[in-house]
């Protein structure tokens, strides 16, 4: 090993990859990587906490920055706990999972704020974060990439380590219901002996590339569905033996999906045991969750959300609600109680279907629902609304989009986002058109990680 270079050095001594600096990790970024400087040059440090004093081992040089990993820890950061799982830094699908919680809280608080000041341009103070109800075993989704050893064949499940398509195969996670372990754990033994083959992502062949498991805090029941490249002629075998084997699965089906793509669920699934769906309860609501439907992960957490949406639509006398997004309807249906009537628009016609049930189920009469791009809905109709909800993907709403809910709606927006840097552009792009941004509210869905969901009130 080198000897480490002192912070003192500037800059432009004769820097390459695997050069060793001895640092302190100022901050974190939007992304759970520790900053430090070199002579006033950002590092970002994989596995670093703030106030950590570190060598750091230089991996990549960019332009404008450059990318590290710790080789040892000279004084660590009092935020610094045991890890929640060995595999942590492997698996990388918890970034913040060697920090205590609480710290965890005032991390995401910064990511918020920085992106509501840098991008937004906003003065609006960034309430606290509310916390979750638990922070292990709270994540109701799963999805693995299945894939194979090159030797035996066995089949392997887990994430993919971080940068790469490399799978870690996990046999325990801290943050999913248990028995999730025991399933996987089972699918990779049986499909062994059924003679499945999993997925080798560089030639495109082989059967199972995925499996979903979704479950219920509610019922307690979960959907597997095994997502194939091609049947295998035991496939279906599988599905049955494993519906037969656990009490807690509701069903299987099996999503086809040969295209070579990131996208891990297709429109064209088949149950092959039990039900397709399974139901979960938000507040007084209940919903039912297939192969494709969009839902928090984290209902407990996500309870938090629903709550305080609905207490801003209380503020206003049986409002006229727009649901965007809707998905199924899930907010349309727990503010149909404070609301005269809610319109939920949806692109998605399996959620719309799902949605349809959710009012029969919950008996709610005031909900009309269009299964329709939100932007398309919008151009084609004439009505106003009190408030309207907005609760788009990762990438936040197109401007034509925001021009369109602008000119539907008389009194409040309440925008719920899982990406704090396009929720501040959007607001931003508001707040030029005159709109004033009431509150933001952060809330801690994904424990342990960089990601936080936000709910922005905004008065038109």
């Amino acid at each position: 090993m080198q000897p480490y270079k002192l912070l003192r050095l500037r800059i432009d001594y004769d820097m390459n990859i695997n050069d060793e600096f001895e640092v302190k990790i100022e901050t974190m970024s939007s992304l759970g990587l520790g900053i430090a400087k070199l002579d006033g040059q950002v590092v970002f440090v994989n596995n670093a906490c703030p106030d950590d004093t570190a060598i750091i081992k230089i991996t990549k040089i960019n332009k404008n920055f450059l990318n590290a990993d710790i080789v040892k820890i000279i004084k660590p950061s009092k935020h610094r706990t045991e890890k929640i799982c060995p595999l942590q830094k492997v698996c990388g699908a918890c970034q913040l999972g060697f920090i205590d919680y609480d710290y965890q809280l005032e991390i995401k608080h910064n990511i918020v704020k920085d992106a509501i000041k840098k991008i937004a341009h906003l003065d609006t103070s960034v309430n606290y974060p509310i916390a979750s109800p638990k922070t292990l075993h709270y994540r109701q989704k799963i999805q693995y990439p299945i894939s194979q050893t090159q030797n035996s064949k066995r089949l392997i499940a887990g994430y993919y380590k971080p940068h790469t398509h490399d799978i870690v195969n996990i046999k325990y996670c801290p943050v999913h219901p248990e028995i999730c372990d025991k399933i996987f754990e089972y699918i990779r033994e049986k499909g062994n002996i059924y003679n499945i083959s999993g997925y080798v992502e560089k030639t495109n062949k082989g059967c199972l590339k995925h499996v979903v498991i979704r479950s219920s805090e509610y019922s307690k029941k979960l959907l597997v569905t095994f997502v194939v490249n091609k049947i295998e002629n035991n496939l279906k075998n599988l599905a049955l033996d494993l519906y037969n084997n656990f009490d807690e699965i509701s069903g299987v089906c099996i999503n086809y999906n040969p295209k070579k793509t990131n996208v891990i669920l297709s429109d064209n699934s088949e149950c092959i045991a039990g039900q397709d769906y399974i139901e979960e309860k938000i507040l007084d609501k209940i919903f039912k969750i297939g192969v494709n439907t969009f839902f928090q992960v984290h209902p407990s957490s996500a309870e938090n959300i629903f709550k305080y949406v609905k207490d801003e639509v209380s503020k206003f006398e049986k409002p006229v609600v727009l649901d965007a997004y809707a998905g199924i309807a899930a907010f349309g249906a727990v503010v149909s109680d404070a609301a005269k009537s809610v319109v939920s628009v949806e692109e998605n016609p399996k959620s719309i279907e799902l949605a349809q049930d959710v009012l029969k189920m919950n008996n709610i009469n005031n909900i009309e629902l269009y299964a329709n791009d939100t932007l398309k809905y919008l151009k084609s109709v004439k009505r106003k609304f009190n408030i309207s909800i907005i609760d788009p993907p990762r990438k936040g709403c197109e401007k034509e989009a925001l021009d369109e809910i602008l000119k539907h709606t008389k009194d409040e927006i309440i925008y719920i986002s899982c990406n704090p840097a396009t929720l501040a552009r959007d607001l931003n792009y508001l707040k030029e058109k005159g709109c004033t941004v009431l509150s933001i509210q952060p809330f801690d869905m994904f424990c342990h990680t960089y990601h936080v969901e936000t709910a922005a009130v905004i008065k038109i």
